[in-house]
């Protein structure tokens, strides 16, 4: 006779899939606030560089973005991989077991939403516009200005970082398959 204390399976592969479910929903928020965290950041930068009257404070601007982007594309690349792993792993197994054709249908349905690719380019666009054309053109006004010689070299390095993110996050967002889990 079995113990209840014994643990199936299922319960283990339902267990598994809140506990990946949650941290999808925990990188959903943390990404999610990248982005207002980022507009704030740029607003204030442009707003001490407008007000001292320092155009070389619009430096700051690429690095804060690169790493805010960055940290944005490796979530969204996580919560996508949760879902993939939901999808092509969990589920088929956790069917198995209960013999059903599938679970977790929600994973799959949602993902053949006719509108699906244009929110997908929308999004590209938003990304890039909040983590790459920003800084870029925070350069762009520094560069039309009085600009230092050792300005100048740290601002086309914070230039060619800016347009390395911006290839990460076409790459990535191409086909529009790569971080697609969520809309």
């Amino acid at each position: 006779m079995p113990d209840e204390r014994d643990v199936t399976a299922g319960q283990l592969l339902l267990a598994e899939y809140q506990s990946v479910k949650d941290e999808q929903k925990a990188r959903i928020g943390f990404r999610d606030n990248l982005l207002y965290v980022t507009l704030a950041v740029v607003a204030a930068v442009i707003a001490a560089a407008a007000q001292a009257g320092q155009a070389s404070m619009l430096l700051a601007l690429p690095p804060v973005c690169v790493v805010l982007g960055w940290t944005y594309l490796v979530n969204d690349q996580k919560i996508s991989a949760i879902g993939a792993y939901v999808r092509g792993d969990l589920g088929p197994r956790l069917a198995r077991l209960a013999g059903e054709e599938s679970v977790f249908r929600w994973e799959s349905f949602h993902r053949g939403d006719a509108r699906r690719v244009a929110r997908k380019v929308t999004q590209l666009v938003v990304d890039l516009l909040a983590f790459c054309v920003v800084p870029l053109s925070a350069l762009a006004v520094y560069w039309a200005g009085d600009v230092s010689r050792g300005l100048l070299i740290i601002s086309v390095v914070e230039a060619c970082v800016v347009v390395g993110l911006a290839v990460h996050i076409v790459v990535y967002a191409l086909p529009f398959g790569g971080g697609d889990d969520v809309a």
